[in-house]
């Protein structure tokens, strides 16, 4: 995939750095990507081209949509990334009447403008970093929640080494941030009003102010440097930007900062204070760790701009900070998996993904759910059956109307680009086949074969359970399933086989270990079996909930396929994709409705879902 990242900034911010370990994450998986922005300071893998993104005259906003259109084109790129609100306003410009997505992802509070409700500028999907920002972009912005997916930044912990080699003497508290905006506003009121009187308390402590350029600091903060290090022997130090951040955070004792700060000093396991945009959270600790997450370290509050800080208690919990009073959080591990870089750029690549083929086919995909194909009817209340003759006219229309049937493997090719686009079927069909019946190996197969469909079969993975126990037990109708040796022709014959489950349990009623093993072994065990990988999962009697889809995509599953309940398109919801229930007199007028783009939300409407 060609993935072009376009950021708007003239120095340092949370955003270049997250920006860049994603781009480098996908340079190495062998993608190409490519950046564009005012500057770059942050080095990269990826390739840099500057362009002034954030000068927003509007002269300069034409030149850069006309730079972006040109370099988009030339370059065949499949997916735009904006990372700030002038990023994405041109990228969606520069996007207008293209197939290629526009992602943004917002790293703090959104100022409302006139365009954000005329144009969708933001793109497809919207990456917010924390859960505060997806409130505030959902209440304030009144952007789609549906768009919006919530994830951290990433951190690419395998460079970071431990603390223990490098020591220092006396105590040093370092703030760490940018010295422009809000946090430079921040800062200032520390200066003022905090560090005076921890510097007159103890005088073995220095102070390091980390982050931009000191002159970008408000004039109050200037002269409070001046000022303070007049009164107390020059121990506060102005260092500025630096490279080598790790090293500087474990110089100190104690950190203030938020965001990628606070990630990266928590997981080198220095004691930090939350001290952000937004808030201040104080000494972040087991207490605090959840709040503290949803503000990405105090950038971010759901309902306003700023919270005024208490300052007279946090130079209280300072003090007792150096005095000895307070322990380490000890929060390293949980760091390391939430912001783990690895998992951050796999789930930015599938928004990437998933939106790729958004655009290239939104259209409708019919996802159609069939179970016994018998010669004559059966008596059964639950009426999971078509007749071989009613299925062969189901057949005959889909032939007529030009439906060309697909697998989720095929899909997942196309959306994974081993596959162009370019042949994705013009009318896409996917038919699906629950429980393994032995009339889907006696009349199924035959006739998919001779009409020149394949399907999707979902099997059970106890091979032992030969017949519908669930059903048959309780007084339904009994039906045999097939053997090993006619579950693979279907293999064989070009179909996908799917999961569903061991014994056909209802995974909802089950708890964590039970539901996992449920899924996981029979992936496991079909796979061995039937000598093909599993990507898709249908959940047995279609029940599933958000704790059952997570089990699913823990498995290593690609696809979770209910029954009546899901989304409108396939890329809404992969873990809980609608399936149309079949039923036995339905004919071709039926089909041809359930087939239609508008059923699933007709379907809805009518049950009041």
């Amino acid at each position: 995939m060609r993935i072009l990242h376009v950021l708007s900034q003239l120095q340092v911010t949370g955003a270049e750095t997250y920006a860049v370990s994603i781009a480098d994450m996908h340079v190495d998986e062998g993608h190409e990507v490519f950046v564009v922005s005012d500057t770059l300071l942050t080095p990269t893998r990826a390739r840099y081209i500057p362009q002034s993104i954030g000068d927003r005259r509007y002269l300069q906003r034409l030149r850069n949509i006309t730079f972006l259109k040109k370099f988009i084109k030339e370059q065949q790129i499949d997916v735009v990334h904006a990372h700030s609100r002038a990023a994405s306003w041109v990228s969606y410009f520069a996007l207008l009447g293209t197939n290629v997505p526009l992602i943004s992802t917002v790293h703090g509070r959104q100022h409302l403008h006139t365009s954000t409700s005329l144009f969708d500028v933001y793109g497809y999907r919207v990456i917010a970093v924390c859960r505060n920002l997806h409130t505030h972009l959902i209440n304030e912005v009144k952007m789609n929640g549906e768009k919006i997916a919530v994830i951290p930044n990433g951190f690419d912990f395998s460079r970071l080494k431990t603390c223990a080699s490098l020591q220092h003497d006396g105590k040093v508290l370092s703030v760490i941030g940018r010295t422009t905006g809000p946090k430079g506003e921040r800062t200032t009121e520390l200066l003022q009003n905090v560090l005076p009187s921890l510097l007159g308390t103890f005088p073995e402590l220095a102070i390091n102010i980390i982050g931009g350029d000191i002159k970008k600091l408000p004039p109050a903060g200037i002269s409070s440097i001046d000022k303070l290090n007049r009164e107390f022997d020059n121990r506060v130090r102005v260092i500025g930007f630096v490279s080598d951040l790790p090293d500087w955070i474990c110089k100190s004792d104690l950190v203030i900062g938020s965001g990628r700060v606070a990630i990266e000093s928590l997981f080198l396991e220095i004691p930090t204070v939350a001290l952000g945009e937004g808030c201040c959270h104080g000494l972040v600790n087991d207490a605090n760790f959840d709040e503290v997450l949803s503000s990405n370290f105090g950038d971010i509050l759901a309902g306003k701009e700023r919270a005024d800080i208490d300052l007279e208690g946090l130079t209280g919990q300072l003090k007792l900070f150096f005095e000895g009073k307070t322990g380490r959080p000890g929060l390293r591990s949980q760091i390391a998996r939430i912001f783990d870089i690895s998992t951050v750029a796999r789930d930015v690549m599938d928004i990437y993904l998933s939106a790729r083929m958004n655009k290239y086919h939104p259209k409708h995909i019919p996802v159609l759910m069939y179970h016994k194909i018998p010669d004559a009817p059966i008596e059964t209340r639950h009426r999971t059956f078509i007749t071989r003759e009613n299925f062969e006219g189901h057949l005959s229309f889909f032939k007529k109307r030009g439906f060309e049937s697909m697998t989720f493997k095929d899909y997942l090719s196309f959306r994974n680009c081993e596959t162009s686009l370019t042949a994705f079927p013009k009318r896409p069909l996917i038919l699906t086949f629950d429980d393994g019946y032995l009339d889907n190996y006696t009349n199924l197969l035959p006739m998919m074969k001779r009409y020149g469909f394949r399907g999707v079969i979902f099997l059970l993975g106890d091979p032992s359970i030969r017949y519908n126990f669930w059903d048959a037990d309780s007084g339904e109708h009994r039906d045999e399933l097939m053997n090993t040796e006619q579950k693979k022709e279907f293999v064989e014959s070009g179909w996908e086989i799917g999961a569903h489950s061991m014994t056909h349990a209802n995974l909802t009623t089950l708890d964590d270990e039970k539901a996992y093993y449920e899924i996981a072994q029979s992936k496991a065990d079909l796979e061995k079996d039937m000598g093909t990988e599993i990507v898709s999962f249908a959940y047995p009697t279609g029940y599933c909930d958000e704790r059952i889809k997570e089990l699913v995509k823990k498995a290593g599953i690609r696809f979770g396929v209910a029954t009546d309940s899901g989304g409108m398109h396939l890329e809404d919801d992969l873990f809980q994709i609608f399936r149309v229930n079949i039923f036995p007199d339905d004919n071709a007028g039926n089909m041809y409705k359930k087939t239609l783009s508008w059923y699933r939300g007709y379907y809805k409407r009518k049950r009041g879902m």
